[in-house]
């Protein structure tokens, strides 16, 4: 008798513990939830999409000015403390706190091409179309005395002023030292641990507080001499930006300059990095801000794209690791150092060219000041909550921003992470940026395709931006 039965392999249902990697362990803690990962997901998305909903950047507008905003210089002893200088000769001393001018006064006539504070905190230095220095001594204890009590107290108006003050005023200021050179200034720096300042006209003058001449004078055949910086680290090293093109470093130990880069168009400032002093940023004709370090400048250390007009003023954070640019394109761009992308861009209906743009000292805030009259206060980061938070809420915001670090690279996060809303325009010149690179290396792959082999030499925009090198 025969007898049908039905068999099946064990390997047919079971898995081999010693070659499927597949297989699924299942952790029985109860701490642990199984769907842990996409839950985390999930609320890392919710976070990126409310930190764009409820981000304000904007706090303030500082209009006392009658003029654009030329030139602006932050405190280093002074978390509150602000100077400003616009185009018809009028220099401002802020108080952020208050949101108000405490000093003001018609301390040039013409532009105030530049300002400047000591390290101190206790000198400040303007220069403008006039051919004159001028150095102010403005004390805490006085401002402390001539600043209202809050922000809307507007009964105190006896703010001390120089010409064409408030009509109440009842002290005048007269500038401790006056310096006169040969020529309009277009810009002016203190050093970092010297009492000692450098300006630039159609030349590279250092300046002594002792001294009516300059103590030391550079020249290399050039127009006109744009932005002016000491080195936070060197106290003898002092980059310029020149009309013709030229991005110098001096060293005032020495009768000629240390080396010079010739860029495709014009620097407009220059900026250093303070934890890093080997590395400084320009601000560029060409919508671009160019980072280099003075060891190689045969090329650039990073290229920060974005603007669509030209690049007024740049800046770098206290901390290092953020940089802040001002553009004729009426908008503001914070980078990360070591990325060619903005990741915040700011803008009003009203505002106009940005000439100029500092960071605050806490590294909080932006300061910008631009061709409408206006000082616009802007936070570092967007979406920061302003005041005093409650253990509960900095746990919870400490949360979020992990979650949001470690899905970051996901689809949805990094889409909804990189949108930014921008003007009209702006985004219409954008769109014809990108469509004439496309068009160019479309143009380049051609070329390629119809010549020889490696006859066609590829060259990296790093180091297309330097025309040249001279040491």
């Amino acid at each position: 008798m025969k007898i049908k039965t039905i068999s099946r392999a064990r390997e047919d249902y079971e898995r081999d513990r010693r070659t499927d990697i597949d297989r699924v362990e299942r952790n029985r803690n109860p701490k642990l939830h199984p769907f842990e990962q996409a839950r985390e997901y999930t609320r890392s998305l919710q976070a990126t999409k409310l930190e764009k909903m409820f981000a304000k950047p904007f706090v303030a507008a500082m209009d006392d000015h009658a003029d654009g905003v030329w030139c602006t210089a932050i405190n280093p002893k002074s978390l509150t403390q602000f100077v400003s200088g616009a185009c018809d000769g009028e220099m401002r001393v802020w108080d952020l706190s208050l949101q108000k001018s405490v000093w003001s006064g018609y301390v040039h006539e013409g532009y105030v091409r530049g300002v400047t504070v000591s390290r101190d905190g206790q000198n400040y230095f303007s220069c403008g179309d006039d051919k004159l220095i001028k150095q102010w001594r403005i004390d805490s204890d006085f401002l402390q005395q001539s600043a209202p009590t809050s922000k809307y107290d507007n009964s105190t108006s006896s703010y001390s002023t120089v010409g064409g003050g408030s009509n109440n005023s009842k002290k005048k200021c007269k500038p401790i030292e006056t310096w006169r050179g040969t020529s309009s200034f277009l810009s002016i720096d203190h050093c970092w641990q010297k009492k000692q300042f450098a300006t630039s006209n159609k030349q590279v003058d250092v300046w002594d507080y002792t001294r009516s001449e300059p103590i030391h004078t550079f020249e290399w055949g050039c127009d006109s001499v744009y932005g002016v910086r000491y080195n936070p680290a060197e106290p003898t090293l002092i980059a310029s930006a020149t009309s013709d093109r030229n991005v110098n470093l001096y060293d005032i130990r020495m009768a000629t300059a240390v080396r010079k880069t010739v860029l495709q168009m014009r620097t407009n400032n220059i900026a250093w990095n303070p934890m890093e002093p080997m590395n400084f940023a320009c601000a560029n004709e060409d919508h671009c801000c160019y980072a280099f370090d003075m060891r190689k400048m045969n090329k650039a250390k990073m290229i920060h794209k974005d603007h669509v007009g030209a690049v007024m003023d740049v800046a770098y954070s206290p901390t290092g690791r953020e940089l802040v640019t001002g553009s004729y394109d009426r908008t503001v761009r914070i980078f990360q150092t070591q990325s060619g992308k903005s990741f915040q861009i700011y803008h009003t209906r009203r505002m106009q060219r940005v000439f100029c743009i500092n960071f605050s000292t806490d590294a909080k805030y932006v300061l910008s000041g631009s061709d409408d009259a206006n000082i616009r206060i802007w936070k570092a980061n967007a979406s920061e909550q302003l005041g005093k938070m409650a253990p509960r809420q900095r746990r919870k915001q400490n949360y979020t921003n992990e979650l949001k670090n470690r899905y970051a690279h996901t689809k949805e996060v990094r889409r909804i992470a990189k949108h930014r809303h921008v003007p009209k325009l702006i985004m219409k010149q954008g769109n014809a940026l990108v469509e004439d690179k496309q068009r160019v290396l479309e143009k380049r792959k051609r070329i390629e395709s119809h010549s020889k082999k490696d006859s066609v030499k590829k060259v990296r925009d790093r180091k297309k931006v330097v025309v040249r090198e001279i040491q």
